[in-house]
């Protein structure tokens, strides 16, 4: 396993991409790709297949994953901003 600088249960910012400057809670983290789900980012959509519960399928927005080389600790990022102005 790989050591990150975020657990599970912080709140992180994006720094780059689509996402950037948006806040979420990490949900999960897949240390073998070095990868972060946050809570309400980077929404993928899943086909779902016909189940009993599901009688028509369903098309399910999901969180995707970020790598954790553009998050960084809330707290940090606000500090970095206070120091700035």
């Amino acid at each position: 396993m790989a050591k990150t600088h975020i657990k599970q249960g912080d709140e992180v910012v994006v720094l780059t991409g689509k996402e950037k400057g948006k806040r979420g809670k990490v949900l999960e983290l897949r240390t073998a790709k070095n990868r972060a789900v946050v809570e309400g980012l980077m929404m993928v959509k899943r086909h779902l297949k016909k189940t009993e519960e599901n009688p028509d399928g369903q098309i399910a927005d999901r969180e995707g994953s970020i790598h954790v080389s553009n998050l960084m600790l809330a707290s940090k990022f606000d500090e970095r901003l206070a120091k700035r102005n």
